[in-house]
C-alpha cells in the first residue's frame, strides 16, 4: 500500500468507488480507496438497483439526472456491461393530492430538463397490460428511468477510476484517523499507514463508526429494507418470447410499494410503516453480504395491495425475500459535502437511493474537494443541515419515520412528528396556549400559524390553499393594521471578537460593516466563485466585537463556514451564544406604542433611527433592540438573555391588549416577506447565481477593497449574467398559488426560468412569486406564464417591494 496520497476514500460500495472515480476524472489521481472486505459488499450488493429520477428536491433531482445519463456513457467509455435497462417508471395515483404532487414535480423537472409524460388510466394499461386500473385516475411516466446492475455498475466505475491512476486497496480495514503535526490525516490501517490532505467518509452502514473515529457524530443510522423476488410467470415470458417490450419500474405511491420484472418473474419492494432501524451501534466488524431474517408479516398489507394492483403477484410463487440495511438521514435525503469543525474531512453518506445518486453525488463532491465549491446548489444535502441535537436516539425514531414516509405524499407545509418537540423556547408553552401550530427547524419548535378559539390547533397539508389560509391572512392584517409578537428565537447567533475581528469579517462579507457602534448592516457572505454562501444580519458592539444573527436552519453551515475562515493567530474569538439568546418580534403600526409603555427608552425615529440597535429594558429585563424586521412594518426585535423571555413576553402580551397584539407565526411572516422581495438563502440566494443576479446590488461593494468573491464576482459581471431576480404578480389563481420551483414560461412556452419562492400576499390581495428569469425578461411589465400545478397562468414583472416600496411603514 502507498504512503501517501491527494485524497483517500473509505468505502468499497457504488458511492465511495464512484467519488474515487470522479476525483481521478477531475485530474486528482494520485487518490486510493480503501475497502474493509470486497467492493460492493455492503448495502450496494442487495440494493434492487432501480434510478427513480423523481425527487421533490431541486439539487437532488439534478444528482439523479446526472446518474442516469452518466452511467449509460460509463458502460462506452469502459467497455463494461452494468447491466442498465432503460424500461421507464410509471407512479401510480388514485387521489387528487398525489397529482397534484406529481403536477408540482414535473414544474421542477421541466426547470432541470427531466422529461415527465402524464398519463391517463388507459394510458397506463397500454405501458402496464397486467395492471389494474381501478381507482386510478392517472399517473406520471419518466420514458429515460430503468434499472441498472450495482455491482455490475461499481466494477466499472472500479475500472474507471483505475485507468486513471486511481488505487484500490480492498480487504484492508481502517483502524484509525489523526491529524499530523502538518494538518495532513494519517489513515491508519491494517496493512499500514497512509498519509493524505483530504479523506471522504463513504462507509455506509458505518458510517457513525468512521465520524466517531474524528469525533464526529454523523447523523445517519440505517433501517431495514425489504423485498421479494419472485418466481417466473407465464404470462410475461409470453410476453418476452413474442418480443413485447419489458414493462417499466411500476410505482404504487398510494400502496408504498415498487413493482419491476426480474427474469419472467418480478420484485416488489414494500416500504413499511414499521421497519427497524439497524445496526444502531453500527455492523459488526466482520460484517460482509450481510442480510435479516425476513419478516413477511410486516409486509402482508403491501402484498394484498401488490395483488389487486397487478392480479398475476397472487398467482407466482417466491424465490427469495432481501432483508437489507439502507443507509437514511431524518430527511430522507443524503449527506454529501464537508464535516463540521474538521478540515477537508468530506461526507458521503447516508444514501437511501445510493444506486441513484451515487453518480451525481461523486461529480459534484469531487467539483467541491478539487474546485473548492459544487457547481449545483448543494444546501438540500449539505452535511451541515444538522446539528448537534441528532442524538442516537433521535436518529433512530427519525430516519425510522424517514423510511415510513418514502411513498408518502410529500406536501410543501409538511411537518412530521416524530422526535418532537426537543427544542423549544421558554414562550413556546404560552404560544401553544394561544392557539400555535408548530413545525420544527434545525430542531426548535417554531409556530407555524395560530387556530384563532374555536378552531382545532391541527395542521392542514396541501399544495393548494390549505385550511390555515385564512387563519394566516387574517394574522397578517392584524400585523398590518395593529401589532404582532413572533418567536425567532431559533435564529442562529454568534460573536465575533478580538484584534483581527473587523479585518476578518470585512474580508468575509461583500456589503460594508456598520461603523458605528449600535449599528446594524444586513450582510452577505459569498463563494470564490461570487455566489451566495450565507447571510448575516451584523452589529457593531464596539471596536473589535461584532454579533451576527443568520438564519436558524443554517447554524451549524453558516458557523462552520466562518469558523474554517478564521485566521489560526488567535486573532479572532468565534462563539456561539445561539442557546443563550432569545428573540421576539414585535411589529406594526402599533408596535411603538405598546413599546412604549413598557420600556424607559425613547422610541422616536431621531432618537432610534432604523437599521439601529440599542441596549432598553422591557419591563424589568434587558434586551438589544433592533430597529428592523423581515415583514416590512414598523417594529423591532428583541435579543434578550433567554431566561428573562416569559417576562418579556408576559410583558408584551398585558401591555398589548389595548392595541390589539396578536401572535403570528412563520407562514405570516413568509407571506409578508413575498410582498416585500426579501430574499432567503437556499431560494434567492445561492451558490448557482452571482450574488448581483439575486439583486444583492446594495449589499455587495465591488469598490470596498479586497472580500473573498469579489474578483471572480466582477468577471461573473464582465462575462454578463445567465438570469435575474424578478417579483411577479401572478393572474387568475383560484384555489393554489406558486410555491417555488414552478416554471416560467415566455408566453410561446419556452422555459426561461424557475419560481424561487410564492405565496399570496395579504396585505395586497395579490398571488405573488420571486423568479429567476433570462435577463432580456426582467423589465417591469413584462408578461410571462407561470404553472401553478394543474393551470398555466398568466404573471407579469411588476417593481420590486410591491408592498411600501419607499419602506415608509418601515421608517415611520
Amino acid at each position: 500500500m502507498k504512503s501517501h496520497a491527494r485524497v483517500v476514500v473509505i468505502g468499497g460500495g457504488v458511492v465511495g468507488v464512484s467519488t474515487l472515480y470522479h476525483l481521478a476524472k477531475k485530474g486528482w489521481t494520485d487518490v486510493a480507496l480503501i475497502e474493509r472486505k470486497e467492493l460492493t459488499s455492503g448495502s450496494t450488493w442487495h440494493a434492487a438497483g432501480l434510478l427513480p429520477l423523481f425527487n421533490m428536491s431541486y439539487s437532488v433531482g439534478q444528482i439523479h439526472k446526472y446518474s442516469v445519463a452518466f452511467y449509460q456513457q460509463l458502460q462506452e467509455e469502459t467497455g463494461m456491461n452494468v447491466g442498465f435497462r432503460k424500461v421507464s417508471n410509471i407512479r401510480l395515483a388514485t387521489t387528487r393530492d398525489r397529482m397534484d404532487e406529481y403536477r408540482q414535480y414535473a414544474g421542477v423537472a421541466s426547470t432541470i430538463g427531466i422529461d415527465v409524460d402524464f398519463l391517463t388510466p388507459e394510458d397506463i394499461v397500454k405501458y402496464w397490460p397486467l395492471c389494474n386500473p381501478e381507482g386510478l385516475i392517472g399517473a406520471i411516466r419518466h420514458p429515460e428511468d430503468g434499472y441498472i446492475q450495482p455491482a455490475d455498475l461499481t466494477q466499472a466505475l472500479a475500472r474507471g477510476a483505475r485507468d486513471r491512476g486511481a488505487e484500490i486497496y480492498r480487504n484492508t480495514t481502517v483502524t484509525a484517523i489523526s491529524r499530523t503535526a502538518s494538518g495532513e490525516w494519517k489513515v491508519t490501517t491494517d496493512k499500514g499507514e497512509i498519509t493524505c490532505e483530504h479523506i471522504v467518509s463513504a462507509t455506509g452502514n458505518f458510517a457513525r463508526k468512521t465520524g466517531q473515529m474524528v469525533g464526529l457524530n454523523i447523523p445517519v443510522i440505517p433501517v431495514e429494507h425489504q423485498y421479494i423476488v419472485t418466481e417466473a410467470h407465464p404470462d410475461i415470458k409470453a410476453r418476452h418470447d413474442a418480443g413485447e417490450p419489458e414493462m417499466g419500474v411500476l410505482r404504487d405511491s398510494d400502496g408504498q410499494w415498487y413493482m419491476r420484472e426480474e427474469a419472467g418473474g418480478l420484485i416488489l419492494g414494500p416500504y413499511e410503516k414499521n421497519a427497524p432501524a439497524c445496526y444502531v451501534d453500527g455492523p459488526s466488524d466482520d460484517s460482509e453480504y450481510e442480510l435479516f431474517q425476513e419478516d413477511l408479516e410486516r409486509l402482508e398489507p403491501h402484498i394484498e395491495w401488490a395483488m389487486h394492483r397487478v392480479p398475476i403477484f397472487g398467482e407466482l410463487g417466491v424465490k427469495k425475500v432481501y432483508n437489507g440495511a439502507i443507509a437514511y438521514t431524518p430527511d430522507g435525503n443524503p449527506i454529501i459535502g464537508p464535516a463540521w469543525d474538521v478540515p477537508n474531512f468530506w461526507l458521503n453518506e447516508g444514501h437511501s437511493f445510493g444506486i441513484t445518486a451515487a453518480g451525481g453525488a461523486g461529480w459534484q463532491l469531487a467539483e467541491w474537494i478539487v474546485e473548492g465549491e459544487p457547481t449545483i446548489d448543494m444546501l438540500g444535502v449539505d452535511p451541515r443541515r444538522y446539528g448537534s441535537y441528532t442524538t442516537q436516539s433521535y436518529l433512530k425514531v427519525k430516519n425510522e419515520e424517514a423510511y415510513a414516509n418514502v411513498f408518502t405524499t410529500h406536501y410543501p407545509d409538511e411537518e412530521r412528528e416524530e422526535g418532537r418537540p426537543l427544542r423549544t423556547a421558554p414562550c413556546y408553552d404560552r404560544l401553544k396556549a394561544l392557539g400555535g401550530v408548530f413545525g420544527q427547524k434545525f430542531g426548535w419548535e417554531r409556530a407555524n400559524w395560530f387556530a384563532p378559539e374555536g378552531v382545532e390547533a391541527v395542521d392542514d397539508w396541501s399544495f393548494r390553499r390549505s385550511k390555515w389560509f385564512e387563519h394566516v391572512g387574517n394574522e397578517v392584517r392584524n400585523v398590518a393594521e395593529n401589532v404582532g409578537v413572533l418567536d425567532m428565537s431559533a435564529f442562529a447567533k454568534a460573536r465575533v471578537s478580538g484584534p483581527g475581528a473587523e479585518a476578518f469579517l470585512d474580508y468575509m462579507i461583500a456589503n460594508k460593516l456598520p461603523k458605528k457602534v449600535g449599528r446594524v448592516a444586513l450582510c452577505h457572505a459569498l463563494t470564490d466563485r461570487g455566489g451566495v454562501h450565507s447571510e448575516f444580519t451584523i452589529q457593531r458592539e464596539s471596536a473589535d466585537s461584532f454579533y451576527l444573527v443568520s438564519a436558524g436552519a443554517n447554524q451549524r453551515l453558516d458557523h462552520d463556514w466562518l469558523k474554517k475562515h478564521m485566521p489560526d493567530d488567535g486573532s479572532v474569538r468565534f462563539e456561539n451564544i445561539t442557546n443563550a439568546v432569545g428573540v421576539l418580534v414585535l411589529a406594526g403600526p402599533k408596535s411603538r406604542d405598546l413599546l412604549a409603555k413598557i420600556t424607559r427608552s425613547d422610541l422616536s425615529n431621531e432618537a432610534f433611527p432604523w437599521l439601529s440597535a440599542r441596549m432598553i429594558d422591557v419591563g424589568l429585563a434587558p434586551a438589544m433592540a433592533f430597529r428592523m424586521n423581515f415583514v416590512g412594518e414598523l417594529g423591532w426585535e428583541l435579543h434578550h438573555p433567554i431566561e428573562y423571555q416569559n417576562h418579556i413576553f408576559d410583558a408584551i402580551m398585558k401591555a398589548g391588549a389595548e392595541f390589539g397584539i396578536k401572535p403570528f407565526g412563520i407562514r405570516a411572516m413568509d407571506a409578508m416577506r413575498l410582498e416585500k422581495s426579501y430574499r432567503l438563502v437556499g431560494t434567492e440566494l445561492s451558490i448557482e447565481y452571482a450574488a448581483l443576479e439575486s439583486g444583492l446590488q446594495r449589499f455587495v461593494h465591488l469598490n470596498k477593497g479586497d472580500f473573498k468573491g469579489q474578483k471572480n464576482l466582477a468577471a461573473w459581471q464582465a462575462d454578463g449574467f445567465s438570469n435575474a431576480l424578478v417579483t411577479l404578480q401572478v393572474h387568475d389563481t383560484t384555489d393554489a398559488d406558486a410555491i417555488g420551483n414552478n416554471p416560467i414560461m415566455t408566453p410561446d412556452g419556452t422555459v426561461i426560468g424557475r419560481a424561487t419562492s410564492g405565496g399570496y400576499g395579504f396585505r395586497l390581495d395579490k398571488s405573488l412569486a420571486i423568479a429567476m428569469v433570462r435577463p432580456d425578461l426582467a423589465a417591469v411589465g413584462t408578461k410571462l406564464l407561470i404553472d401553478v400545478l394543474d393551470q398555466r397562468l398568466k404573471a407579469t414583472v411588476i417593481d420590486e417591494s410591491p408592498y411600501d416600496p419607499n419602506n415608509e411603514k418601515l421608517r415611520a
